[in-house]
């Protein structure tokens, strides 16, 4: 099943799957997956964390925001967003008003597991994850909620089982 020229827009925090679970749902949905960050980091030819390094975490925002303007203007997507999406008040008007919104949920214990070896997120880099994760998740989660059309929580089963129990999910609230 298509579903038009709908958009799909994945929120959570970061491993909770929004990328590698938005690649096979796009399929089953028969929209076009995008991912924001490869989409900056393929505009700059620099990685996020260059961008982080040289331009702080606000000239990242500034970016990312334009990013997202520019990739929810589209149609028949399935967009995965930066965790950190939701922080600004433009960026959830964007989303909310231009697609359907799906909050991939996940627990703190399931982000430092998923997590565990990953040296390329900016705002990961901190002495201790755990209280890094844990302080991202008070600011951001009632964001997260408050935006989304549904919320599914993963549970760390298969790629394909999680994929389709979303479709259904999707296909069923739309």
């Amino acid at each position: 099943m298509a579903v038009n020229n709908q958009n799909i827009f994945l929120i959570g925090p970061m491993g909770s799957g929004k990328t590698s679970i938005g690649k096979q749902l796009a399929k089953l949905l028969k929209l076009e997956f995008f991912d924001c960050d490869h989409e900056l980091e393929n505009q700059t030819g620099a990685s996020i964390n260059l961008i982080f390094d040289v331009e702080g975490e606000a000239g990242f925002r500034q970016r990312e925001t334009r990013m997202l303007d520019h990739l929810t203007s589209k149609s028949g997507i399935l967009l995965s967003t930066g965790g950190g999406a939701v922080c600004f008040q433009e960026n959830r008007q964007f989303l909310q008003s231009r697609g359907f919104v799906v909050y991939l949920k996940t627990s703190v214990a399931n982000q430092i597991k998923r997590l565990s070896h990953d040296k390329s997120r900016p705002l990961l880099q901190a002495k201790d994850r755990l209280q890094r994760l844990n302080d991202l998740a008070q600011a951001r989660n009632p964001l997260y909620e408050n935006i989304a059309d549904l919320v599914y929580t993963t549970r760390n089963q298969g790629l394909h089982i999680t994929a389709n129990e979303l479709f259904s999910a999707i296909t069923q609230k739309m």
